[in-house]
């Protein structure tokens, strides 16, 4: 930037300058960051930052990669969307070891057909007393709707694990709720508009870390209608070690052509208040 275009931009007052800070953006290469608001980067840009930071650090190459994201939580007058829990498979998953899935059922079908699909646990209500005593644990629990109302007595216990229809975990597809919760990424919203969830780790190709990003953008926007404006309000990358990074999203969030859907169902499948 040339002497006379620093003088016109320091004359331009028609743009104010952000609330608490020095300026938009710094005249010099050197300047002190907190007087100024964070760069956006591509997201491209922020995962190869990230990379240069684990080599220059010298720090673990395989870190997770964590996001963080900021929800517009707002609906029609007073009214928001609760906190919920959500489900997700990644295109490109990066857990080696698969979920232990408990499944509650007393037909001997479906009992067979949940070992033969790989629960963990297979069982009925003598499975109660066992989870209360900490004897048996499982990262998931799932049921059959008949046997659901004999499991009251571990809603204390499990809390927010608890099977339920609305998160995908009560139905009679067994193979197919396997499936989800054997392989899928649990994230939920914390702090009553934050989502802090890992999407890859730093050793993945970038773009498998981006389509991981956006297929857990795309699946958290399916909890509000688009016609309330876009439901995430700003997305911040980092790994295990590094700083956090702020990157534009705009290119992840849905498409108006999903509008009329979004309207009618707001993942009524999968939803669920904390």
């Amino acid at each position: 930037m040339t002497k006379d275009e620093l003088e016109e931009k320091r004359k331009d007052t028609s743009r104010p300058k952000p609330y608490g800070l020095t300026a938009w953006k710094p005249t010099d290469d050197v300047y002190v960051a907190c007087y100024y608001p964070k760069p956006l980067l591509e997201v491209e840009t922020a995962i190869d930052m990230l990379k240069t930071f684990q080599k220059l650090d010298f720090t673990y190459e395989k870190q997770p990669v964590y996001v963080e994201l900021q929800l517009d939580m707002k609906l029609e007058k007073k009214k928001k969307v609760d906190p919920f829990v959500g489900y997700l498979k990644y295109p490109y998953p990066f857990s080696t070891v698969e979920n232990k899935v408990l499944v509650f059922t007393e037909n001997p079908d479906d009992a067979q057909i949940a070992r033969d699909n790989g629960a963990a646990f297979v069982g009925g209500s003598e499975f109660i007393q066992q989870i209360l005593d900490d004897e048996i644990q499982a990262d998931f629990y799932i049921a059959t709707p008949e046997i659901v109302p004999k499991l009251i007595q571990l809603k204390n216990k499990l809390r927010k694990k608890f099977p339920k229809s609305k998160r995908g975990s009560v139905g009679r597809d067994i193979p197919k709720m396997l499936q989800l919760f054997k392989t899928g990424h649990e994230y939920l919203v914390e702090k009553e508009c934050l989502v802090q969830t890992k999407i890859a780790t730093l050793d993945m190709p970038q773009e498998h870390i981006v389509a991981n990003l956006d297929a857990l953008i795309k699946d958290i926007c399916t909890y509000r209608p688009l016609s309330y404006g876009p439901f995430v309000e700003r997305v911040i990358l980092t790994s295990a070690t590094s700083e956090a990074l702020f990157i534009r999203f705009q290119q992840f969030l849905p498409q108006e052509t999903e509008k009329a859907a979004s309207e009618t169902s707001v993942n009524s499948e999968t939803s669920t208040t904390i």
